[in-house]
């Protein structure tokens, strides 16, 4: 795949970005998100039974991450008072698109930052890490489309 997303963006170096301990790539959209260590995971889910070798594309920027994630938290807690404020059926709706649209540009921005640095360094690295992180990110794309 390519990273190129239009014709503002230079040609990268994943491997390079990402191998660099506090390395930090800025994005597209504004968002600047780095790569790091293993991170966090519920036990049970895939990353969990990785646990020894899971990556985390956003560690070295889980702060503006968390700060996204708190916006959309907070436009959820808004629906949430538009419906005990019985506001009118398409106000509420016209808010849902926007939490939707929300998660959808979070989630892009997240799996963008995967393929650039965790599944480029894996690809580098070859193997079958490398076949492991191509499928995991197909069917994350999938799980995407579909939603």
């Amino acid at each position: 795949m390519t990273a190129a997303a239009g014709p503002s963006r230079k040609p990268r170096d994943p491997a390079a970005e990402c191998s660099a301990a506090g390395s930090s790539r800025s994005r597209a959209d504004g968002h600047t998100w780095g790569h790091g260590g293993a991170g966090r995971a519920r036990a049970g889910s895939a990353a969990a039974r990785r646990r020894g070798r899971a990556m985390t594309g956003y560690s070295h920027q889980k702060d503006d991450v968390l700060k996204r994630l708190r916006r959309i938290e907070g436009q959820v807690r808004g629906l949430q008072r538009m419906v005990e404020n019985d506001t009118y059926c398409i106000d509420v709706l016209t808010q849902v698109s926007a939490v939707t649209r929300a998660l959808q540009s979070f989630a892009l921005a997240l799996l963008d930052e995967h393929m650039a640095c965790c599944v480029s360094e894996a690809i580098a690295g070859g193997g079958e890490d490398a076949e492991e992180k191509v499928r995991e990110a197909s069917a994350a794309i999938a799980r995407l489309v579909r939603s």
